[in-house]
């Protein structure tokens, strides 16, 4: 049981927390991981202010995910 929760959670981080630095990556063609540490030490550095500006960029490519899929119109419910 503690395996699965543990398993859940290194899913949960990989796929939702790291796709703001791995899509910031790929747009400025650096490494995710380099973009990873580089928000950690800003984040202790400003004590967490850039925790705004990443919880913005998440929100903003989940909305562009939700409006491009493929078939769904904005007036479709």
């Amino acid at each position: 049981m503690k395996k699965r929760v543990l398993n859940s959670w290194k899913y949960l981080i990989e796929k939702r927390f790291f796709g703001v630095c791995a899509y910031v990556g790929e747009k400025f063609g650096l490494s995710d991981s380099r973009i990873r540490l580089s928000f950690i030490y800003a984040s202790f550095l400003t004590l967490g202010s850039p925790i705004l500006i990443y919880l913005a960029i998440a929100f903003w490519m989940d909305v562009r995910n939700q409006l491009s899929r493929p078939g769904k119109r904005v007036w479709d419910l």
